[in-house]
């Protein structure tokens, strides 16, 4: 796929702080980018790097083709941004607010009630923003976003404040407009909820891309151990798996969480544990979650450093 955003060697500083060092990375057209990192790494700046609301000091950047720089405009109509404190008008209504946006965009009127309705605040869009909580704020912000249909979407903590059902919402949000070719680009803290989501995880730190690959390429990288979960009809017959040279560690919680020295050999300890009589009922992947790729990644880093 083209790369829908690039960043070459992009350094932003803000006096003699550097947010952003030398930073090089792509987000191919109709993938979910996610951006992890602690406070700090870079995330929020890059953002705004992308659409233009800051420039850069030193490096190129491109979206969808353009420079943000020069064709600031451009960008930004192709483009939303749902920051982690929305920019709202609290002195009109949240349909004013959707309608100032949807005349600025060219949006037609009738996409106003459908985008309120996907973030259940249309109840309250002739209330005051004024008087909105934190999570409705987000929520009409998300339906801003959408508003005209935006070929690139960049969330940076969306779901704050946001209710179980409402963040919900942004997934499937998230999921629909990478079903539809729209380049999505996620920083969040919560990683559980980037869980199976992103096409391209990228750790940041110190304003770098300090990891980038898939969560199942990441997996292969750090993780050194492959884990299985095994079960049988008589769990007393996988016993062995505990003594077993080719077993790192077993963990018994109903089934047995067993860690090998390698996934090349899980076929021939099946093999052996059914010549002994045991009748394996479940053999499958325990694959490592985004938190524990995380915090490997880090442990990795702070290693080689």
């Amino acid at each position: 796929m083209p790369d829908a955003i690039e960043f070459s060697h992009v350094t932003r500083r803000f006096g003699d702080i550097t947010a952003v060092d030398d930073l090089t990375l792509t987000v191919p057209e109709g993938s979910i980018t996610v951006l992890l990192g602690p406070n700090g790494a870079g995330k929020t700046t890059t953002v705004r790097l992308t659409t233009g609301a800051l420039g850069s000091d030193e490096g190129s950047i491109r979206v969808l083709g353009l420079d943000p720089r020069s064709s600031g405009d451009e960008v930004r109509a192709r483009t939303a941004v749902v920051p982690p404190k929305p920019a709202l008008y609290d002195q009109l209504t949240g349909w004013e607010n959707l309608a100032f946006t949807a005349d600025i965009f060219g949006a037609p009127h009738d996409t106003i009630r459908p985008a309120a309705e996907r973030f259940g605040i249309d109840h309250a869009l002739q209330l005051n923003v004024g008087g909105y909580s934190t999570g409705m704020r987000t929520r009409l912000a998300l339906a801003r976003a959408v508003l005209h249909d935006p070929q690139v979407l960049l969330l940076d903590e969306p779901t704050a404040g946001l209710d179980p059902e409402s963040a919900r919402a942004v997934l499937n949000l998230i999921r629909e407009l990478a079903g539809r070719g729209r380049t999505i680009v996620l920083c969040t803290h919560l990683l559980h909820e980037a869980e199976g989501v992103a096409d391209q995880v990228v750790l940041m730190g110190a304003g770098q891309a300090r990891i980038v690959g898939s969560q199942t390429d990441l997996a292969d990288r750090f993780v050194t151990n492959p884990a299985v979960i095994l079960d049988a009809e008589d769990r007393t017959a996988l016993a062995a798996l505990e003594d077993h040279a080719d077993v790192v560690s077993a963990e018994w919680n109903g089934s047995v969480h067993v860690r090998l020295t390698h996934l090349d050999r899980l076929p021939d300890l099946v093999a052996e544990l059914v010549g002994n009589g045991a009748r394996i009922t479940r053999v499958e992947p325990d694959n490592p979650t985004l938190e524990t790729l995380y915090f490997e990644m880090q442990r990795s880093l702070r290693e080689a450093s």
